[in-house]
This record gives structure tokens, C-alpha cells and sequence, in this order.
């Protein structure tokens, strides 16, 4: 007798989440301990560097780190604790047992998706709260070499503004509006080609429709000399916006935060295609973890039953790092504007999910 309901019995279901949970976390914790010490052996020697730093800002960096490390490789982790435990379930021939009570394979894989919905669910939710800030803080820490930096949420580091002829550069730029701030201030005053004047300023802020710099160095080219002012005025008809919106990474934007963004450059009349895309990823990102248990299926599930256990598990693993390569390069052609921001943050997630379910429906169902 075929059992018509959606999801096995609640003994079952309870038992294939927790070896699901379990296995996941394990692989997640691996991953992020062996990365977290290969990336603090390159960095640590940088941070020392500092006059002033020391052990805590070794500890600082790694929990800065961690949870960026966390959000990254949060799918593969599913991804493979979930192979780890297919692989064991048939192994010991329990996916047999329960085929054979009447189970079927989405029976099976049910309670393990409702449990992906809550990994992606919880992971969105600490990509909002806690990655962004992370990103960008160690971003701005890292583009400072590591000095110290102000503990401002509206930070933003290394900004390139192209103005007329001229470039100019802002180490930190923190605030909006009238209210912002901006530190290690570089511009390149250009003319035809030719570098005329570098203005390197401590700090700026606008005022009366300019800014006002101060503690500033001038080199002028033309007659090789430099020159010593502590306040001069610059950058006429610069808007504040000018520099917070240079720089629109959505890695280090929460979800409404970089909507508002998008719209600010819509007005402006900027490019949005690279912010759209990254909009879009933020959700399809966390629900990638909702493929994971349907292309490693293919370790519990298959035609043959010759105990081929690692040879699916091989096979699985493919289809789970082919999507995330399918999914990089989409981003990647959603951020040039080759691919629209919609389908390039939706298209692999949608294929994939067609794959996984035509490859266990042909070999199951």
C-alpha cells in the first residue's frame, strides 16, 4: 500500500533531520576553524604590524572573519553533511527499509527541506543583522592596514569619485548628507592628461556647496614644491551623495538598506544593474540551501543498487559545486549587465532546482 501522505511518519522525520542537522553543523564548524586559521596565518603578521595592536586585535579580526566565513560556506556545508548522511543511510540500508514500508524518495527528502527552509530562514536573518556590519567593518579595517578605525555603521572605505578631470579618493567616508565625514582625502587635480596637483587632506566635510578640507598638504607638480594650508576649500558642486553612493557594495548593505540605495541612484541616473543583482542574491543566496538535499539525493537514491555508495556521493557533490559555479558566473554576468539583475540572481537557483527534481523523479518515482 503506497503511503499518500506528504511526510513520513514523525519518528522517521524526526531522525533524518537530526542526522541532517548533526552532520551539516559538523562540516560547517570544520570548514570555518580550518579557514579561519589559514586566513589569520596570512593576516596575523599584517595586524601585528600596527604599533598598538596586539592579541585582542588578533581576536577582533577572527570575530569579524568567522561570520563572513559562516555565511559563505554555510550551502557547501549543507551540502555535504547531507551527502555524510545519505551516504550512511544507505550504507546501512535504511533507505531500503523505508522504500520498502511504502515510503517515497520526496517522502523522505520532505522533513529535510522544511529544515533547509529554517537553515535559510535563520541564515538570511544573520546575514542581515551580523555579516553586513562584519564585512563592513573588516573591510574599512583592512583597507586602513589595519589601524584604527571609527565604530560608525554608515562607514564606508577606500571610495573613488571621478569629478570633471579630476579623481578624487576618500580612505573613510561615514555619515549622510550634510552630516558626512570623510578621512584621507586624496585629489588628483588633472589637467588634459597631465597630473597638475595632488591635494591630500586629513579630514573634509561640505560646506556652502563645497567642502572644506583640513590639515592639508598641496604638491604641485609643475613646480615640484609642496605647500602647507590648515583649511582650504575644494570640490565645488560635489554633493555628499557623490561619495556614498560611489561606492554600493552589497555584501556590506542589509536588504533595505541597499533598496534605498538602488532608488538614490536610480535618481541620480546610475547604473543599479551590479546592486540588483546583489538585492536578488540576498534572498536566492540563503534558499540555495533548500537544493542541497535534492542533488545529493542522488547518495541515497539510484537505478543501481550494487553499493555504489561513494561513486553517488561523488556524483552528488558534482551537482552541488556545479550549481555554485553556475551561480557565481551568473552573478558575475548579472554585475556587468550582461544578464538581467533578476535572472541572474534567480536562473541557477530555478535550473537546478529542475535538475534535482527530473534526475529523482526519473530515477525514484
Amino acid at each position: 500500500m503506497i503511503n499518500l501522505h506528504f511526510f513520513p511518519s514523525r519518528r522517521i522525520a524526526f531522525y533524518t533531520v537530526k542526522l541532517f542537522l548533526t552532520r551539516s553543523l559538523a562540516v560547517l564548524v570544520a570548514l570555518v576553524l580550518i579557514l579561519m586559521t589559514l586566513d589569520l596565518l596570512g593576516e596575523s603578521g599584517k595586524i601585528l604590524a600596527v604599533p598598538g595592536n596586539g592579541d585582542a586585535e588578533l581576536w577582533q579580526y577572527v570575530a569579524l572573519r568567522v561570520p563572513l566565513l559562516t555565511a559563505r560556506f554555510l550551502p557547501f556545508s549543507v551540502l555535504l553533511g547531507t551527502l555524510i548522511a545519505f551516504a550512511g543511510l544507505n550504507q546501512h540500508s535504511e533507505v531500503i527499509a523505508m522504500k520498502a514500508a511504502g515510503i517515497s524518495a520526496h517522502q523522505i527528502l520532505a522533513p529535510l527541506i522544511v529544515a533547509s527552509l529554517g537553515i535559510a530562514a535563520v541564515a538570511f536573518a544573520f546575514n542581515e543583522t551580523v555579516v553586513v556590519k562584519a564585512a563592513r567593518t573588516v573591510t574599512a579595517w583592512n583597507d586602513n592596514d589595519y589601524r584604527p578605525i571609527p565604530p560608525d555603521s554608515d562607514l564606508l572605505s577606500n571610495v573613488w569619485v571621478l569629478v570633471g578631470n579630476d579623481l578624487v579618493r576618500a580612505r573613510q567616508v561615514v555619515g549622510q548628507h550634510q552630516q558626512l565625514r570623510a578621512t584621507g582625502v586624496s585629489i588628483y587635480d588633472r589637467e588634459g592628461g597631465t597630473l597638475r596637483r595632488v591635494i591630500d587632506a586629513e579630514r573634509a566635510r561640505p560646506a556652502g556647496g563645497a567642502w572644506l578640507l583640513e590639515n592639508v598638504r598641496v604638491y604641485d607638480a609643475t613646480m615640484n614644491l609642496v605647500r602647507r594650508h590648515d583649511q582650504m576649500t575644494a570640490l565645488p558642486g560635489v554633493e555628499p551623495e557623490r561619495l556614498t553612493l560611489a561606492k554600493v557594495d552589497p555584501d556590506q548593505l542589509d536588504f533595505f538598506t541597499l533598496k534605498q540605495r538602488i532608488e538614490q541612484m536610480e535618481r541620480a541616473g546610475r547604473h543599479t544593474e551590479e546592486a540588483r543583482a546583489g538585492l536578488w542574491h540576498k534572498i536566492s543566496s540563503p534558499l540555495s540551501t533548500l537544493l542541497m538535499p535534492l542533488l545529493a539525493a542522488v547518495a541515497a537514491f539510484g537505478l543501481a543498487r550494487s553499493g555504489q555508495v561513494l561513486l553517488r556521493a561523488t556524483v552528488g557533490m558534482a551537482l552541488g559545486f556545479a550549481y555554485f559555479v553556475a551561480d557565481n558566473f551568473s552573478l558575475a554576468m548579472g554585475n556587468v549587465g550582461a544578464y538581467p539583475p533578476l535572472l541572474a540572481a534567480w536562473a541557477p537557483f530555478v535550473l537546478f532546482l529542475l535538475i534535482g527534481e527530473t534526475v529523482l523523479i526519473r530515477s525514484e518515482e
